[in-house]
């Protein structure tokens, strides 16, 4: 079983960036596949960013595509959301998760974090 905990949202402007961080314990960070999602107030749940177990692909939501940059330091247990050119729409609970290789295609995965807000105002 893994622990994840999120940190680094806050509030911003647009434009604005932040690096958002997920640290994980209780198990090797290397043994998954991670991704990040967001849910806005009223809306579901959303896909942002997934990166393989050792960092070689990463994918991206289209709405993230070209802002978002997902990284992993296995090392350090710790995976990595830089958010650039924040839009007031970013705005959201921005959640890591862990899960198995197939989670790539899947998005379906095992274990969360409880989350980190991240506010970008007009």
């Amino acid at each position: 079983q893994v622990q994840l905990v999120e940190s680094g949202g806050g509030l911003v402007q647009a434009g604005g960036s932040l690096r958002l961080s997920c640290a994980a314990s209780g198990r090797t960070l290397s043994t998954y596949v991670m991704g990040w999602f967001r849910q806005a107030p009223g809306k579901e749940r959303e896909f942002v960013a997934a990166i393989s177990r050792i960092g070689t692909s990463t994918y991206y939501a289209d709405a993230t595509k070209g802002r978002f940059t997902i990284s992993r330091d296995n090392a350090k247990n710790t995976v990595y959301l830089q958010v650039n050119s924040l839009k007031p729409e970013d705005t959201a609970v921005y959640s890591c998760a862990a899960g198995p290789p197939m989670a790539v295609a899947t998005r379906e995965y095992d274990y969360w974090g409880q989350g980190t807000q991240v506010t970008v105002s007009s």
